[in-house]
Parts: C-alpha cells; sequence; structure tokens
C-alpha cells in the first residue's frame, strides 16, 4: 500500500530502522542544518532525522517537529515510491511506452489491466474538511514566525522554506504545475518566491503578469512521499505532477480547495501556505542562498508573496531538507529522477544504454552516457540530443563511452574515459543555456558546454591504429579461485 501522509511514511523508515529521534533542544538558526549536513554525510546518507524539540528565532520552543533527510538514501527513496528498486518504477514506463493493441479477443483482454492501471493516476478532490485544513488561520491569525523554518547556512539572508510543494496553474490552458522551489521567509505574512526563468512556475507568473493578473500560489509542506517527490521531477509542462505521483504509488493524490484561493491542495499535507502575486508590486530582494552548488547563490529580484492563509493539520510534523556540498539529502531524489526518467530519454535517444549525473556532479555538471555504438559520430549525435531535452540542455560536462561501461560507477566511467581520449580530438564545446546558480559562466544564465567523446574510435574518425583490449582474467581461472578462495585465509574489507 502507498504512503497516504508524511506521518505514515515517517513510522516506515522508523520501522526499517532509518530514523533517529532527537529530543534535545536544538536552534532552528543553524544547528539543525549542521546536524543534518554531518548525518548525510556519512555512509549510505545516513538516517532520518526527527528533532522534537526546535529553538525559534525569539528562544521559544516551537509547537512543532522538525523531519529532515527523510529521503536521503537509496532505501528510503525506494520506501517512498513503494519498490525494492528504483529501475522498477522505470521499467513500468517502458512497459507502458511498448503498449502495443494484440491481435484477438483474449489479446485485447489481457490489455485491460494496464489500462486500468493509467485511469487510476488523476487525483481526486475530497469532500467535507481534509486534514490539512483541520486548523485554519487567516488575517491578522497568520504568523510565519511560529513556524521552525531553518536557516540552513551562515551567510544565508534568513530563514528558508526548502521542501516545499509549490502549486500554480497555467493561466491559458489551466494545466496545474507542482515545482519545488526555495523559498525566503520575509515576514510574519510575506515570502520571497525563488522561481528561476526556465522553471514552469515562473513562466506561469510572467504570463499573469502581463496580463496583469493577481497569481494565486499554494505552498504545500509534506502530504504523500510520492507527490513530494514528484514536484522535484522534469516533467513537460503540460503533465500534472499529482497524476505523475498518482502514477507512481498507483494510487490518486487526494486533493482538497485551497480556503482562500482557486486551487487544490494535497489533502495529507501538514502545513499549507495560500496567497497571491500581486503583478504591481515591486520585486523583493531575495538571497544569498548557500545552495546545491556547495557555494553561496547570490542576491537577486524575485516576487513577493503574501500570504493570506495558514492551514494544518493537528500537531503538524514540519518537513525540511539541507542543500549544500555534495553528497546531501538531494543527491538521492536526483538520483530516483535518473532511474524513472531513463525509459522517456530512449524515446529520442533509443541508442543510450544508461546513464548517471555522479553527486560531485551536483546534476547538471556532469553525466555519465553509455550508448550502444553503431556509427562514426554517434557520441556526437548523442551529446547533441541531450542538450536538447529539457533541463538536460543545462548539462556542463557531457561524457559518451561504449555500452559495457558501468557509468553508475564513476571511477570505472572516468578510468576509461581518460583513458579513451585524446583532448584535441575528442573534445567538443557548444554555446547555450547553463544553470542559473552556475557562477562561473561568462553570463547570467549563458556559457558553453563541453562534450566528451570516450568510445572507442573508427576508421572514420580518424584513428589508424589497432585499439586495444581491456584486461580480464579468464572465466576458468576465476572459478578455480573461487572455489579455492575459502581456504586462503585472506580476509578483504
Amino acid at each position: 500500500m502507498p504512503h497516504d501522509n508524511l506521518r505514515d511514511f515517517l513510522e516506515a523508515v522508523d520501522r526499517s530502522g532509518e530514523l533517529v529521534r532527537i529530543s534535545q533542544p536544538v536552534r532552528a538558526r543553524l544547528e539543525v542544518a549542521e546536524i543534518a549536513d554531518r548525518a548525510m554525510k556519512s555512509a549510505g546518507g545516513g538516517p532520518a532525522l526527527l528533532f522534537d524539540r526546535v529553538t525559534l528565532e525569539n528562544g521559544e520552543t516551537s509547537r512543532y517537529p522538525v523531519a529532515i533527510n527523510i529521503f536521503g538514501s537509496m532505501s528510503r527513496m525506494c520506501l517512498a515510491l513503494g519498490v525494492d528498486n528504483l529501475d522498477a518504477i522505470g521499467d513500468r514506463i517502458a512497459d507502458l511506452l511498448n503498449l502495443k493493441v494484440p491481435e484477438g479477443l483474449f489479446g485485447k483482454l489481457s490489455m485491460l489491466p494496464k489500462l486500468a492501471e493509467i485511469a487510476k493516476f488523476p487525483p481526486r478532490t475530497k469532500g467535507g474538511t481534509p486534514r490539512c485544513q483541520d486548523i485554519v488561520l487567516r488575517g491578522t491569525e497568520v504568523n510565519l514566525d511560529d513556524i521552525p523554518f531553518l536557516v540552513t547556512w551562515p551567510k544565508d539572508a534568513g530563514r528558508y522554506i526548502t521542501l516545499p510543494m509549490v502549486i500554480t496553474n497555467d493561466p491559458s490552458r489551466g494545466i496545474r504545475n507542482v515545482g519545488m522551489y526555495r523559498v525566503q521567509v520575509l515576514g510574519r505574512d510575506t515570502l520571497a518566491m525563488h522561481w528561476q526563468r526556465h522553471k514552469v512556475g515562473a513562466a506561469h507568473w510572467r504570463e499573469m503578469a502581463a496580463r496583469g493578473e493577481t497569481m494565486p500560489v499554494v505552498i504545500a509542506l509534506g502530504g504523500d512521499p510520492a507527490s513530494i517527490y514528484a514536484a522535484t521531477a522534469p516533467l513537460p509542462p503540460t503533465i500534472d505532477e499529482f497524476i505523475f505521483a498518482g502514477f507512481l504509488r498507483k494510487a490518486p493524490v487526494e486533493l482538497a480547495r485551497a480556503v482562500t484561493c482557486d486551487l487544490e491542495v494535497p489533502a495529507q499535507a501538514e502545513i499549507v501556505l495560500e496567497g497571491y502575486i500581486d503583478p504591481a508590486e515591486d520585486l523583493v530582494l531575495e538571497g544569498p542562498f548557500g545552495d546545491h552548488t556547495g557555494f553561496y547563490s547570490l542576491a537577486d529580484y524575485y516576487p513577493k508573496v503574501h500570504v493570506t492563509a495558514v492551514t494544518m493539520q493537528k500537531s503538524p510534523v514540519y518537513p525540511a531538507t539541507l542543500v549544500g556540498r555534495p553528497p546531501m539529502e538531494d543527491y538521492y531524489l536526483g538520483h530516483a529522477t535518473e532511474r524513472i526518467f531513463l525509459p522517456l530519454l530512449r524515446l529520442t535517444v533509443p541508442e543510450i544504454v544508461d546513464y548517471h549525473m555522479p553527486a560531485p556532479g551536483i546534476f547538471h555538471n556532469l553525466v555519465f552516457v553509455s550508448i550502444d555504438k553503431q556509427y562514426p559520430g554517434q557520441a556526437y549525435k548523442v551529446m547533441n540530443a541531450l542538450w536538447g531535452q529539457g533541463l538536460m540542455s543545462l548539462a556542463k560536462v557531457i561524457i559518451v563511452v561504449d555500452r559495457e561501461v558501468n557509468v553508475r560507477d564513476p571511477e570505472e566511467a572516468w578510468w576509461v574515459a581518460l583513458n579513451n581520449i585524446d583532448p584535441e580530438r575528442d573534445v567538443r564545446f557548444t554555446p547555450g543555456p547553463v544553470d542559473v546558480l552556475d557562477h562561473a559562466s561568462r553570463g547570467f544564465t549563458f556559457g558553453t558546454k563541453m562534450g566528451i567523446d570516450a568510445t572507442r574510435k573508427w576508421k572514420e574518425e580518424g584513428f589508424e591504429r589497432e585499439w586495444p583490449e581491456r584486461i580480464e582474467m579468464d572465466a576458468d581461472t576465476k572459478a578455480a579461485i573461487d572455489t579455492l578462495w575459502p581456504s586462503l585465509g585472506i580476509r578483504l574489507s
């Protein structure tokens, strides 16, 4: 059964032995982050943490515990999405993509379970009072200072919301978007929304601002783990993230109407901030912020959100995350995306065997790709194709290797790549868009990318010499030593 809310998920994490409850008083300013950082950088991502006594800015103890690093291991990421292996979700997607109408009545009947599964995905709106609206605060009752939003790094501009589901609607097509953008807390009822220009929420805001229309926006905290993950997924703007979450959890996401704006919110959210952006208002300064690059992103101007209502469950848990020098919790969220979206990537680049974005590359700085090379120049074809794929357009370095290379092992991938390249022959540079957070680019959001062809070179690619074979022990010798090994007394760590 899928986890319907954050509490269910935390209980499952606790049963698995991966949750640590911290009862000592810990400050929301820096101290929670320092403890979380040490946990995240331990072997395997460390445990999930639940802080029961968090000290607010005014010295009082928060009424709400803080959960952090809840997705920060491979096992918890699988638990969140209800699978034993993240590739299982990619296999489901591949199965649907290969769906063909078979011959005969019995063949057609065999399709019904798959078609029925697809029909379950759309979210359902719940009647009555949802759990996320057990408590409703409006107007002067709203005080964001009561919620234990974290200051995560010493030079951050203030308190930040770091694990939100930011919900907006496309003003032209009415399609919902759920994104995960950092949000700075400015005051009792105001926020700064940091959505980068290539994000869907930012596109909605630009269109509504051009029309002079006030934009409703909702920030949901907590809910079912599949929905929280879906907010991070690089979906096309025409796909509702809650539909995708329904696919992941194999059950619809339950929604409810917001109380002060015309949007729907996860009925099982812990806390919901409802509000609006006025296009007539000036932008506000947001940042600096210690970001997932491991460096502070600089201050810039973004829209101000006015909070009209705060709704919550009784005794809610506040979910947060921490970003900074990798590895961090976001690596595991990104790794899930990598595995889940491989079949969709193969739709347009079918020669891809596998790909991997190692933690030090912070997703967009380094991508290893293995391909089934069938003709000269194919590595460059793949690079260019990837740079045309959504957020992959921001990839700074793409390294293409042959199909047998295990790109999920960066040491092996680097070893093969560095052996296989002649730098002048095999490296290409191309201009294009880069990540907003790339502080090294020649311009804001514009710079160059590097592609490295680390495949075996063909004669047509200018290689006239004999290509060497990789050293491998023969199978018979390996089998003989496998039999002998227990008697040798050699212990390997």
